[in-house]
């Protein structure tokens, strides 16, 4: 099995100390940080854009994980490749040539993840699996923090996480949405190895941010 991976989402951060949070993050044992950007658009919310990612870049050493909920996405990628993201994961909806913003991102030389909603089939994606660094599963609407875990969505994983071991292919499973200590364990038994939590991870246990990482982590 792989490493359970955590990647904390700093939409739950405290955003007048975005640097000092990032190392933080750091400092207690994230494996990457999640950043959701968000247009007004596709999404019903408004965050950060290509700048605000550059400087922040500069406070971490650990990937970022870089979560577009833009349309059209296409002519951004560039931006957020350029302003440091690692990972930069898109949706099929935001696209109108799903393989040729998949090979931008390839050319660009970051990792790609693929987003599916709730309501989205892998079938979507299925010709392009072998081309995805990463998954993402989302487990609520996405647009705002803070809504209920989807179990519904758990399906979908272990489905996934079947053609993933059925065709011998390599990309990470990663769930985003109302994770919390319990459904984390769902989710990990789904086939998940990587979790992003922002309200889990920033409010519990005093904010303690370390020992909810390892909680997080531990199956």
């Amino acid at each position: 099995m792989k490493k359970i991976q955590i990647s904390p989402s700093i939409l739950s951060a405290d955003f007048s100390q975005l640097g000092n949070e990032i190392k933080r993050l750091e400092n207690a044992g994230a494996d990457m940080i999640h950043v959701d950007v968000m247009d007004g658009h596709f999404v019903p919310n408004l965050t950060i854009g290509p700048p605000v990612i550059e400087a922040l870049k500069k406070n971490s050493s650990i990937p970022f994980d870089v979560h577009l909920m833009i349309s059209p996405v296409h002519k951004y990628i560039e931006s957020y490749a350029k302003a440091g993201a690692d990972i930069i994961t898109i949706h099929p909806e935001a696209t109108d040539n799903l393989e040729k913003s998949i090979n931008k991102i390839k050319q660009l030389k970051k990792k790609v993840g693929i987003s599916l909603n709730p309501e989205t089939k892998i079938e979507v994606i299925n010709k392009f699996l072998d081309k995805l660094n990463l998954i993402l599963i989302m487990s609520v609407n996405p647009g705002f923090g803070g809504q209920k875990f989807m179990p519904q969505v758990l399906e979908k994983v272990e489905k996934l996480d079947r053609i993933k071991k059925d065709r011998r292919l390599n990309f990470d499973i990663e769930i985003d949405g109302g994770i919390d200590f319990e459904n984390s364990k769902l989710a990990i038994k789904s086939g998940v190895n990587i979790l992003v939590s922002g309200t889990t991870i920033f409010k519990n246990n005093n904010g303690d941010i370390k020992k909810n990482i390892d909680l997080l982590r531990s199956v």
